[in-house]
């Protein structure tokens, strides 16, 4: 009787298959080749045109369609994480099949790995590890976030004491649309200085990582209209609201020779503003791929050699569309004698720079010969 079910049921098999149509056959949508070139596939049989975006290719790259899947492939690349996304149809679209797809209110993107043979430096090696500790705060002063809540991630160093030696302290500030854990999630802030601080090369530092929103509105809103009000109120709520907590709740310096500012694009641009303008407050200031400063922030009136700053790093890619805007707030600085730092690196407005930037940037605080 069971065999006669079951012939039955593989005799009308085929007939149920064509009119459900075709299984979909499994495939892989981002597949790293030995070359470190990626090819690239998405199922979409209704689409008419496909694009392939990244943040190492200078124009997007046409997908081409055979049974319903459209493939592209991209030129190798070092080892590291890229951004991708899918155009289709004119309609910016994430992968549906990626496991590596961050959540952003903004920019619809996933990523993929090129792997390295060892590890780098902004993933987790063999080497002793401080820790990262996120707190929640009601913020009294920014704007248009949910029930007023906002946050913070904290790394301490390896071994940290609380009863020791007072810790330096990196405010290191996350670019538009990014929350405040895109220096640790993406950008593996704790990671770099694990293994810098176990090589030598960097102070034991604490770092603060802050969400960085005045007026969160800006996410989604008229950045040309927004920035400069987003700007000056993220500007209280770190010195009113994030900066006393902080120097409550850690065994941190409060003298500004042991306080340093960076971060990149918009977090570039607030690192400089804040930075310059409350140089009482940092002898310290970092800025990677800012947006632009002459445009967006406030160019300090004042002799840059009397600020005593003891280090302005300012670097951007050499494919980033910041270029020109950071060489014009290089060349605005240097006219009011300040001594600046100027880093042009291989690379376009993404991690793959911001990672080395911090590498770069992060042995330089807190040390006594600069």
């Amino acid at each position: 009787m069971m065999k006669a079910i079951l012939i039955a049921f593989l005799a009308i098999l085929p007939a149920v298959v064509l009119a459900q149509g075709a299984i979909p056959v499994p495939f892989q949508s981002a597949e790293v080749q030995p070359d470190n070139s990626v090819i690239f596939r998405y199922r979409d049989t209704g689409a008419h045109q496909v694009l392939l975006l990244s943040e190492n290719l200078k124009t997007p790259i046409p997908m081409t369609k055979q049974k319903g899947i459209w493939t592209a492939q991209m030129p190798p690349m070092p080892p590291d994480s890229y951004w991708y996304t899918f155009v289709v149809d004119g309609q910016q679209m994430a992968d549906p099949l990626s496991h590596m797809t961050p959540p952003n209110p903004v920019y619809l993107s996933s990523r993929v790995k090129i792997p390295s043979k060892t590890p780098l430096l902004w993933e987790a090696t063999d080497v002793p590890h401080g820790e990262v500790h996120h707190h929640f705060y009601q913020t009294k002063i920014a704007l248009g976030l949910p029930g007023g809540q906002s946050d913070y991630f904290v790394y301490t160093p390896p071994g940290y004491d609380p009863a020791g030696k007072p810790y330096p302290v990196l405010y290191l500030l996350h670019g538009y649309s990014d929350k405040a854990d895109g220096w640790t999630t993406i950008g593996g802030a704790n990671f770099i200085l694990d293994a810098l601080i176990a090589a030598g090369k960097a102070k034991p530092m604490i770092i603060v990582m802050p969400l960085g929103y005045g007026d969160a509105t800006l996410i989604n809103g008229d950045w040309q209209r927004q920035i400069g009000q987003n700007n000056a109120l993220y500007t209280r709520v770190l010195l009113e609201e994030i900066i006393p907590e902080i120097e409550k709740t850690y065994h941190v310096a409060t003298d500004r020779n042991d306080r340093a500012i960076a971060g990149l694009s918009m977090g570039g641009l607030q690192s400089l503003d804040i930075g310059l303008n409350h140089s009482d407050q940092f002898a310290w200031i970092g800025s990677f791929s800012p947006a632009d400063f002459l445009s967006f922030g406030h160019l300090p009136q004042v002799d840059g050699a009397a600020t005593n700053l003891k280090l302005l790093w300012i670097a951007c890619g050499t494919d980033d569309d910041l270029l020109l805007p950071m060489r014009a707030t290089v060349s605005a600085l240097s006219k009011q004698d300040y001594k600046i730092t100027a880093v042009e690196t291989r690379g376009a407005h993404a991690w793959a720079v911001w990672h080395r930037n911090l590498i770069q940037f992060a042995p330089l605080l807190f040390q006594a010969a600069n």
